[in-house]
Order: structure tokens, then sequence, then C-alpha cells
């Protein structure tokens, strides 16, 4: 049996399936901009981990440094 492509039925099953595909392409777009989001958003917060991670690791050595600035004895010269 051939279809009538001016038949109602028929356009309107062809209507539908084109919107369905425009549906799934936009749910496919949609979901490539969250991954590729998704993607920029974990490297942004892991080079702020890295960030805090030298930030803290250097105020750690400056600490350390006074402490050891402040735990030699200074030498004075001893009076004759």
């Amino acid at each position: 049996m051939l279809l009538n492509p001016f038949c109602p039925l028929t356009t309107a099953k062809v209507l539908a399936l084109k919107a369905t595909v425009l549906l799934l392409m936009t749910l496919l777009i949609k979901a490539k901009v969250q991954i590729v989001a998704g993607s920029a958003l974990g490297i942004a917060l892991l080079l702020l981990q890295a960030l805090v991670l030298l930030v803290v690791s250097g105020g750690l050595v400056l600490t350390a440094g006074g402490a050891a600035l402040y735990a030699t004895p200074q030498r004075r010269p001893a009076a004759a």
C-alpha cells in the first residue's frame, strides 16, 4: 500500500517525528553543554584547590622559618 503524502494523518505523523527529533537533538546539545560546563567547573575547582595548597604550604614554611629564627639564641659579644 502506498502512502499518500497529502493525507492529513501521514502529515501529522511526519510532523510528530520531526518534533521528536528536534526535541532529542535539543536534549543532546543540552547534555553536551552540561558536560563541558561541568568539566570547566571541575578544572576551576582543581586549580583553586592547588592554589590553596600552595598558599597553605607557603604559610607553613614561613611559620616554621620564623619559629626557627626565634628559637635560635642571639649571640652577643662577651663583655671583657
